[in-house]
C-alpha cells in the first residue's frame, strides 16, 4: 500500500524505497546538513516530503551519477539542494528525433560501423 503524496515516510519505509541500508541514511544525515528528519520518541525518524526529495537527491548523486560523498556535497551546496529543473519542452518531437538520428550518423561514422 502507497502512502498519499506530501506524507512522511519512516527510515525502514524510505531505506526499502531508496534500496539502501538505514545505517546510510541515518549516515548522510551526519554528512548532509539539510537533511534532518523529525525525531520521535525513541529516535525514531519520520521523514517530511522535503527531506525525502534530497534524499533522492543525495541517492542520485552518489549512486548514479558517481558523486563522492565531497562532491555531492558541494553540488548541493550549489544548487540548495533541490532537484534541477527539467530542460523546456518546447522542442518539437520530430526535430529532436532528427537530431538524435543525425548524431547516432556521425557516432556510426566516428565508430566505423
Amino acid at each position: 500500500m502507497k502512502k498519499a503524496e506530501g506524507a512522511f515516510l519512516t527510515i525502514s519505509e524510505l531505506s526499502a524505497e531508496l534500496d539502501v541500508p538505514q545505517h546510510i541514511l541515518r549516515y548522510w544525515e551526519t554528512r548532509f546538513p539539510a537533511l534532518r528528519p523529525l525525531q520521535r520518541a525513541g529516535n525514531r525518524r519520520y521523514y517530511r516530503p522535503d527531506d525525502v526529495e534530497l534524499a533522492r537527491r543525495i541517492h542520485h548523486l552518489l549512486s548514479v551519477e558517481g558523486f563522492t560523498v565531497k562532491g555531492a556535497q558541494k553540488a548541493l551546496s550549489e544548487g540548495d539542494g533541490r532537484t534541477p529543473p527539467s530542460p523546456p519542452n518546447d522542442v518539437a518531437p520530430e526535430t529532436l528525433l532528427s537530431q538524435l538520428e543525425m548524431v547516432r550518423a556521425m557516432l556510426a561514422r566516428a565508430l566505423g560501423v
